[in-house]
């Protein structure tokens, strides 16, 4: 056999080699537990004992050991993993270790985390990718409240599949019923988070027991070690069974013949010919192609990155997620989520955040903590605010509509962080749990008549015309006049009464505080749906309160809502009295009358302002609409006059 045949048997032989290599499945795991209980030195071993260290690190690691090492002359295996200065100084883990080896059955991606509380955070970043938990306890000091809390986290993260490695257990002399306690005290608390696996294996990550090879200093353990389990264990995801989701990273258009829609399927399958929608618009296609650097794919599946092209043109964005027309997800600006806040400065409700879920970018703000989370008794506890490390239930309301489906229904769609609006800090992460306020079958709508085609029939623009002012002020005097005058000019309008909307729609409530908010609520979403059908809507209402008459300018665009502050003195009203109301509201008999025993607020920045001591009702109503004819709401026939 000469050289030539040598060398070309050698080639195959490394060709067959990587092509076993590459037909290996890959396990993502993560180590974490409290301070000390061994998580760099266990994956130190692991690298050690499956021969993926060069002689050339074994080397450093020695000289290292002697000026940084915890293990007397031995070798700190430790330091293979913990990198940084400040970490082998201190003895600890601070960021996040990525580390890479293989073994004959299965390729391996681990984690190892901080166990310092100062670091939760890192350690939940190691555990949003990973697929298995390594939880170490110090056999000597048994479960403590980073052991609680970073199990939690794993739970609430969506990780099935557990190894409970109680570490240290030859300091124990490799006792059996220090091993048994803690296992029993784990599953114990840890009954309620939904682990399918939890394998426990006593073990010594210094000497090697039961990592690679069975020890033989505990021959009361038949279990497998933790390789053999790391080997063996069934992840195995369902996640192309789930319903088709694409997150747009990327409108691809490199020329003009070709415009494609670029991301990472987060779940299920899609071919050529699949029906899809928009989520958010609801706009519908076919996919024309799934399309990528190799060529076209006949179908493409859960983790391909991928383009897909559409037989129609539809708008898509950036942030848009494509889905199948009947399998689609949530579409709200308000959900319900777990949140697990990562900043030294507390989470404040109220507040605004930036909110990023998939490739979407929103503001947002957290309108409530529901309760957080005692991670020693899992106990629901009020809160006003949330601090560093900790867990809560939230609610949250976005500026937009999101797309997004339960955390626990698809990773990918239901998780999100908070960023901080200044400094661009990620300051939290959170996992939704369901949508709030929506049905989970209601969904938008596309329609293809628009606001602009309502409303240029109509040859006028739409607007919101916002009546404020005291009780007596005039407004309902004011507005049915100009409502008069703009249906003379053969104007489409609808007249909003505080007093009228009150015998129906808002028959239900009182006048308390809450009551008001709500009842402006409810009248600023229909002045916003009849500005949709391109009417100028009239909205007559005491409305004292700045906030309610913000969020009701909030609902509709720019330039479509007209504050009209109607500023009668309260003197001037009480004199009125036409109802008799004030009267009533001065000797007790009615509670919460705007302007006696509850305040109003005047508006700062209104539009217009009517002085209702110097001009008549029908002079006032002619202000109003030489205004909307000035500024472009009114398009006026040759046989109208102002």
């Amino acid at each position: 056999m000469n050289a030539l045949t040598i060398n070309k048997l050698d080639t195959k032989a490394l060709v067959d080699y990587l092509a076993s290599h590459e037909k290996k499945s890959l396990l993502r795991f993560l180590t974490c537990g409290s301070v000390d209980d061994g998580k760099s030195t266990l994956i130190g071993r692991l690298l050690y004992d499956t021969k993926l260290i060069f002689e050339d690190q074994l080397a450093g690691i020695e000289r290292d050991s002697k000026k940084f090492g915890t293990v007397g002359e031995d070798i700190d295996l430790a330091l293979l993993v913990d990198g940084l200065q400040a970490e082998r100084e201190q003895g600890i883990t601070i960021d996040v270790a990525y580390r890479f080896f293989t073994t004959d059955k299965r390729k391996f991606i681990v984690a190892d985390t901080p166990g310092h509380e100062q670091y939760t955070r890192n350690m939940a970043t190691g555990a949003s990718n990973s697929d298995l938990a390594v939880i170490l306890i110090d056999a000597r000091k048994g479960i403590l409240t980073q052991t609680r809390r970073h199990s939690f986290i794993v739970s609430l993260l969506g990780i099935k599949h557990v190894v409970l490695a109680v570490n240290k257990i030859d300091l124990v002399g490799y006792d059996q019923a220090v091993f048994d306690q803690i296992v029993a005290d784990y599953k114990t608390f840890s009954a309620g988070f939904g682990f399918e696996t939890l394998q426990a294996i006593p073990l010594s990550a210094r000497y090697g027991d039961n990592v690679l090879e069975a020890s033989q200093s505990m021959p009361w353990y038949d279990g497998p070690t933790l390789v053999e389990h790391l080997e063996t264990v069934d992840i195995d995801s369902d996640v192309e069974s789930k319903p088709f989701r694409l997150q747009v990273q990327w409108v691809n258009r490199p020329d003009l013949n070709f415009r494609g829609f670029s991301g990472t399927i987060a779940s299920g399958t899609v071919r050529p010919g699949d029906d899809i929608v928009v989520a958010r618009s609801g706009k519908a296609s076919k996919v024309a192609r799934v399309v990528t650097m190799d060529g076209d794919l006949d179908y493409g599946r859960a983790g391909q990155a991928v383009t897909l092209t559409l037989e129609d043109e539809i708008d898509i964005s950036r942030g848009d997620v494509i889905v199948p027309a009947e399998a689609r997800p949530e579409v709200s600006d308000q959900f319900q989520a777990h949140l697990i806040w990562m900043n030294e400065e507390p989470l404040l409700p109220g507040r605004p955040y930036i909110l990023k879920i998939g490739a979407k970018t929103v503001s947002a703000t957290v309108t409530a903590i529901k309760h957080k989370i005692d991670v020693n008794s899992f106990s629901e506890l009020a809160a006003k605010n949330l601090p560093l490390n900790e867990v809560a239930v939230v609610n949250l309301m976005t500026q937009e509509p999101v797309a997004f489906d339960a955390y626990d229904d698809d990773h990918a769609m239901g998780s999100f962080i908070v960023i901080d609006r200044v400094s661009n800090l990620t300051l939290g992460a959170g996992m939704i749990d369901r949508g709030l306020r929506r049905a989970t079958n209601v969904h938008w709508q596309a329609l293809d008549v628009s606001k602009t085609s309502r409303a240029n029939i109509k040859h006028q623009k739409p607007a919101v015309l916002w009546f404020t002012g005291l009780s007596g002020a005039g407004k309902s005097t004011i507005a049915n006049l100009v409502e008069k005058k703009l249906l003379s000019m053969n104007h489409h309008t609808y007249l909003l009464d505080g007093d009228n909307v009150r015998h129906g729609l808002n028959k239900d409530l009182g006048f308390s505080d809450a009551d008001r908010v709500e009842n402006i609520r409810r009248v600023a979403e229909v002045s916003r749906l009849m500005v949709d059908a391109g009417l100028v809507t009239l909205v007559s209402f005491i409305s004292p309160f700045r906030a309610e008459r913000q969020l009701a300018r909030d609902l509709v665009a720019p330039g479509e809502f007209i504050e009209i502050h109607v500023a009668t003195p309260l003197e001037v009203a009480e004199a009125r009295d036409v109802k008799g109301l004030y009267k009533k509201a001065r000797a007790g008999e009615l509670k919460n009358f705007t302007g006696i025993d509850s305040p109003y607020e005047a508006p700062e920045n209104a539009e217009i302002v009517l002085d209702t001591n110097r001009f008549s009702s029908e002079e006032l109503a002619g202000q109003i609409v030489n205004y909307m004819a000035e500024h472009g709401y009114l398009s006026f026939g040759p046989d109208y006059e102002i």
